[in-house]
């Protein structure tokens, strides 16, 4: 039978969000965290300042309104005295950065081995900028508060340490014309995705292609997905819309997925043609 992480999964996990901001493994962190705090005698400012960080955001952290980063709990480990009472927390701590819908999926990219992306609306998360994710959650409706903003551009933006990793996994993208040419958050933002775009997709391990507009024959016309290769395990491919995910594993169905990138690839342009044209687009902001 067909495993598939469905919209009614993703609803499930929204009505019973155990770990997200102010419930759950995020809101015992920060019970911890304060009550080690006190006991070592620091008010939130001396605290916040040997750590590099406000008051407001240590009390933010405290109060489970906040979810730390990794950084910030080693170091409060280390301050506090505490042993790795804190650390041994930080990888549960650490899944609640994610939207619910997207956790299973974060995980499966963190220890892939290969990533084939084909996007049609937006850059995807792995080739984002700063500036480019903050003006695309900004744009969510209904509003996201900015605690949430902010804890998900970190989020994202930490996705894109896998390209560092070693071995390198293989990535590859393919992205519609158009997306190339939507100014979200304005030129100078759109600017500087199309830079990064650039730098990573000259990686060695990263091919980005292009389908341009022209293309009279584009098999994508179902629209984006996901394929992920883990290290161990077989081929996995990834759907979202809407803020809701699926997760495909059956073997027909995840064959046709591959089979279905490979086409998209086939008639997209060559990864070198693809690079010159993100630079024309580039020069004509």
């Amino acid at each position: 039978m067909t495993e598939v992480r469905d919209e009614e999964t993703a609803a499930r996990r929204q009505q019973r969000p155990e770990d997200e901001p102010g419930t759950g493994v995020v809101t015992a962190f920060g019970r911890q965290l304060k009550l080690l705090r006190t006991r070592a005698g620091l008010e939130r400012a001396e605290f916040g300042k040997r750590l590099g960080y406000s008051a407001d955001t240590v009390a933010s952290i405290e109060q489970g309104r906040r979810i730390p980063q990794p950084q910030f709990i080693e170091k409060a480990d280390e301050v506090l005295g505490a042993g790795g009472v804190l650390t041994a927390l930080k990888e549960e701590v650490g899944k609640a950065q994610y939207p619910a819908f997207f956790r299973d999926a974060a995980r499966l990219e963190a220890d892939a081995h290969e990533l084939f992306l084909y996007a049609v609306q937006a850059v995807p998360g792995l080739l984002q900028t700063e500036e480019y994710t903050r003006a695309l959650l900004a744009m969510r409706r209904p509003l996201l508060d900015e605690d949430t903003i902010e804890q998900r551009v970190s989020a994202r933006l930490s996705r894109q340490e896998t390209f560092a990793r070693w071995p390198a996994p293989l990535v590859s993208f393919v992205i519609e014309e158009a997306v190339l040419r939507k100014p979200f958050g304005g030129k100078p933002v759109l600017r500087g995705v199309l830079e990064n775009i650039l730098l990573i997709g000259r990686r060695r391990n990263v091919e980005v292609q292009v389908m341009p507009n022209d293309h009279e024959d584009n098999a994508g016309v179902d629209g984006p997905f996901t394929l992920i290769t883990p290290k161990r395990g077989e081929q996995i491919g990834y759907l979202e819309v809407q803020g809701r995910s699926i997760l495909v594993t059956d073997r027909d169905e995840v064959r046709s997925l591959s089979a279905r990138y490979g086409i998209i690839r086939s008639q997209a342009l060559t990864p070198r043609e693809s690079l010159g044209f993100v630079e024309k687009v580039l020069g004509e902001l």
